[in-house]
């Protein structure tokens, strides 16, 4: 089987990867999502699809000796291979004359990888593969840190600040921090673990986000998200919840709120589909990606955030490291100096203003 990694036409796909419309993915209606999504499938690699449902999961984190050690294992549960569907739907209207728009059910084969582990901070790295195994494309990231007492935080259009954290939320508290394919910042939360009655939940405070990839390329009338997030570990997976409210924000005043949406991520987990392209892809690349992390998080310290030089899709910087990833993967070389000319072409300090060519509705506007 031919397998394809970071062509530019796999490149160009990455607008849809939030909706898990990448070319090859299965794509869930309300009825495929009922008649168990890609799953249901009777073909090919789908065939032999299978769910898991293991009671052991939850009660093995209820069995953890101190609450640290629980939060542990109920981060490090969300590795695994899963089929995940995506389902958000705009509920309250807060303006005048809004009207909700349709509800939208997407779905994707994804693998949750561990990347770091020490004891105060966890690496998960998100990895998605076409039905037909033949494609891969490296999605988003979540880092956990234990008693952070800062991070980043989505501010105005494409820009990023770190911000110390109050003390009432830093003691016992775990910081949850999402990261796009291209490994720049997308928004923190913060939140206890809770794990009564043997359910292990996490429940973050209310911060800022950038319009979602799932948006930019089909609306322009809002440019961030107001947004709680809520992760579960069940017997099956994991879920994610968010509670969410468009808003039109001027800098960082907040100008108009459009309407409530709630977002439903079921990550439930599989055997019997191929995984492997996703491992191998990792293998090959993983160095590479841990030379671009570490450059996004030298330039976030070093100025106290960053700026995106580049329309709200960040194309620019998506493209340039893809295909040098796609470079290592074939078994060349990418040195140092080759990520970091990316950076300065396309990030700055804060405060540093959009690039001109950027359009109107890219900027938000």
């Amino acid at each position: 089987m031919r397998r394809t990694f970071a062509t530019k036409a796999l490149i160009d796909s990455v607008l849809l990867l939030s909706a898990g419309l990448i070319a090859g993915c299965t794509h869930l209606g309300s009825a495929g999502a009922e008649a168990g999504g890609p799953a249901a499938a009777t073909s090919g690699t789908r065939a032999a699809v299978r769910p898991i449902d293991d009671p052991h999961r939850t009660r093995a984190i209820a069995a953890e000796p101190t609450p640290l050690a629980r939060d542990r294992a109920a981060i490090l549960a969300m590795q695994g291979e899963y089929q995940v569907s995506y389902t958000f739907k705009e509920t309250a209207a807060l303006k005048s004359g809004y009207t909700p728009r349709r509800q939208k059910t997407d779905g994707a084969w994804e693998v949750v990888i561990l990347v770091e582990d020490s004891p105060r901070h966890i690496v998960l790295q998100h990895l998605l593969v076409s039905s037909d195994g033949t494609q891969v494309i490296k999605h988003w990231r979540q880092d956990w840190h234990y008693e952070a007492t800062s991070r980043w935080e989505f501010t105005e259009d494409q820009t990023w600040r770190l911000h110390p954290l109050p003390e009432e939320r830093i003691a016992g508290h775990w910081t949850q921090c999402v990261y796009e394919v291209s490994d720049a910042p997308r928004y923190c939360g913060t939140g206890r673990w809770n794990h009564r009655y043997g359910v292990s939940t996490w429940t973050s405070d209310r911060s800022w986000r950038p319009l979602p990839r799932r948006e930019y390329t089909q609306r322009s009338d809002y440019n961030a998200l107001n947004a709680e997030n809520r992760h579960t570990i069940t017997p099956s997976g994991w879920t994610h919840e968010q509670d969410n409210t468009k808003t039109v924000r001027d800098g960082s005043r907040t100008r108009e709120t459009l309407v409530r949406e709630f977002g439903f991520n079921d990550y439930r987990l599989i055997e019997g589909f191929d995984f492997s392209p996703a491992y191998d892809y990792w293998a090959r690349t993983k160095a590479y990606w841990a030379n671009v992390r570490a450059e996004w998080t030298r330039r976030l310290a070093a100025d106290g955030g960053i700026r995106l030089r580049t329309a709200v899709d960040g194309m620019p910087i998506i493209t340039a490291f893809f295909e040098q990833a796609e470079r290592v993967r074939a078994g060349g070389t990418v040195a140092d100096a080759q990520i970091r000319a990316v950076f300065e072409r396309w990030t700055a300090a804060p405060g540093t203003a959009l690039a001109a060519s950027a359009p109107a509705h890219a900027r938000g506007e």
